[in-house]
């Protein structure tokens, strides 16, 4: 008796699409090319980011963030947690992640943050400047500033180290310093950290030594943020 050929395998199409949605989420975890973590205007907090990471990476004030999630000095942030990043209409609203039900609900005012003045900074690190802020060369938030593996890196003005890590795409070991409730500071691309979040730091204190990214040569990614927002470091720093 002649055997029937095995015809093809198919899905149904509602299981069909369901496949194609686990695949797309499997393959977010290997890169950054799918933003699991980000919903338009809130962000659900990961294991290891601070106030201060996710502040930076939506270029957001971390001043403001705190106002507006009712987070206090922003120090008490858990994984799971959802964090707005536009003001709601009021702290116990933030703190439950829910949206207000009127549409035509205003937000409460916030007081103003106070604008305080640059610190006196110094170069972080030697070496020529090899890309400018808003230059096409790697991010176009700072400078970066060429040098050797192992290099020293210091801290551009006095104040707290409010990260330390490499959970952020594109910053490799990064370093961000707190200088007063108006300015940052930030070094990337670092082979150790030399500090850890919370610790004070001096003007000119090592607190990373310098690597390299992917294909490049050792170089320091270097940032000065004014509210949140990038700004050209060489504003700031004494000329050479």
């Amino acid at each position: 008796m002649a055997r029937h050929a095995r015809q093809p395998v198919t899905l149904p199409r509602y299981r069909l699409a369901t496949v194609m949605l686990v695949v797309m989420l499997l393959a977010g975890c290997g890169g950054a090319a799918v933003r699991w973590d980000s919903y338009g205007d809130r962000h659900v907090v990961r294991q290891g980011e601070t106030l201060f990471s996710i502040a930076w990476r939506y270029s957001k004030d971390p001043n403001e963030l705190a106002r507006w999630n009712g987070l206090g000095d922003g120090s008490l942030i858990y994984p799971g947690q959802v964090i707005w990043l536009k003001p709601v209409a009021s702290s116990a609203t933030a703190k439950s992640g829910q949206r207000p039900q009127s549409a035509s609900a205003k937000p409460k005012p916030l007081p103003s943050i106070p604008s305080q003045p640059p610190p006196q900074w110094q170069w972080p690190t030697s070496g020529a400047v090899v890309s400018v802020f808003g230059g096409r060369d790697g991010l176009d938030t700072g400078l970066l500033i060429a040098g050797s593996r192992g290099q020293p890196v210091r801290a551009a003005a006095k104040g707290t180290v409010v990260y330390a890590g490499s959970g952020l795409s594109g910053y490799g070991r990064l370093i961000i310093i707190k200088h007063n409730d108006t300015y940052l500071s930030a070094y990337g691309h670092n082979e150790s950290l030399l500090v850890r979040e919370g610790e004070m730091v001096n003007q000119g204190q090592r607190v990373a030594t310098m690597g390299e990214r992917q294909g490049q040569q050792p170089r320091l990614h270097f940032e000065i943020r004014r509210n949140g927002k990038p700004e050209d470091p060489l504003k700031y720093l004494p000329a050479r």
